[in-house]
């Protein structure tokens, strides 16, 4: 009996390796990806069974790439992240994910997770649970935008954060600079932002870049 394929992602491959060993008694563990580009490559080659991922990750969040996974790919999410704030949760849940877990879990939380899942219920870490039910609910509202932007905005938010130039934004995206530099200003004038510093500081307030 075959058994379940997982895919891990996270920007730290000290945890990708302390997870590895973790799960690789019980599951099958196909693959490790460092940031959120990467996963939107390898996932829909490798057709994992369920996706573990962090939300902070370099290039594209784990937000975002789930989103863009979730309308190519028919995979289990299971979230697993620091980010305690309930907008992050709920919003999670809105894309898609069926599970949630905090770091700071117990490590036996991790294989309740991907069991759940598996079986096509949702998980959410008690540690989150206790005093906030209402707000993991799944298909809930967000408690309020976590941004203005859209999908392809937050992507040249991101990357222009992280300290990419115009051209080499362009690059990752496959995209002209002149497109990215159109994207930027629209940004800016739909946030009502004057500076480039103006335009970084939020993409921290939204949690695009840590």
């Amino acid at each position: 009996m075959s058994r379940p394929r997982i895919l891990l992602a996270d920007d730290h491959t000290l945890v990708l390796e302390a997870f590895t060993s973790l799960l690789e008694p019980e599951y099958e563990v196909v693959g490790t990806v460092l940031d959120g580009r990467e996963l939107l490559v390898v996932a829909p080659k490798l057709k994992p069974d369920v996706i573990v991922l962090d939300i902070s990750m370099p290039h594209l969040n784990g937000l975002d790439a789930a989103n863009k996974l979730l309308s190519r790919l028919d995979v289990k999410l299971v979230f697993l992240t620091v980010n305690e704030d309930p907008d992050m949760v709920a919003e999670a849940f809105r894309i898609g994910a069926k599970g949630y877990l905090l770091k700071s879990s117990a490590a036996s939380e991790l294989f309740q997770a991907i069991e759940a899942v598996l079986e096509g219920k949702t998980y959410v870490t008690p540690l989150l649970t206790k005093n906030n039910t209402a707000f993991f609910i799944p298909g809930c509202t967000p408690l309020k935008n976590l941004s203005k932007l859209t999908v392809r905005q937050r992507e040249v938010l991101q990357l222009l954060a992280e300290g990419n130039t115009m051209r080499k934004t362009a690059e990752i995206l496959s995209v002209t600079p002149r497109t990215v530099a159109y994207h930027k200003y629209c940004m800016m004038e739909k946030l009502q932002i004057n500076t480039n510093s103006e335009l970084i500081q939020y993409a921290f307030k939204i949690d695009l870049v840590h």
